[in-house]
């Protein structure tokens, strides 16, 4: 018999409770975990919340690879 691991069945858990949610409060869920996300940036780099969100979106940017169709230019 197959022991369930403590991550296992809090993966398990947080997928039912997700998984109960209605699209409006899994959307509203991901808006809250952004804004947490962008409050710990926020603090821990001592930017102010406009500062934070741009260097948040350079990253973002930088990480991006530019697309074959657009490198040939468009028609």
């Amino acid at each position: 018999m197959r022991r369930v691991s403590v991550a296992d069945d809090l993966r398990r858990r947080e997928q039912q409770r997700v998984a109960a949610l209605s699209p409006a409060e899994r959307v509203a869920e991901a808006l809250a975990l952004g804004e947490r996300d962008l409050e710990i940036h926020r603090a821990k780099r001592g930017l102010g919340r406009s500062e934070a969100r741009r260097e948040i979106e350079r990253v973002r940017q930088q990480g991006r690879r530019r697309s074959r169709c657009m490198q040939g230019g468009v028609d």
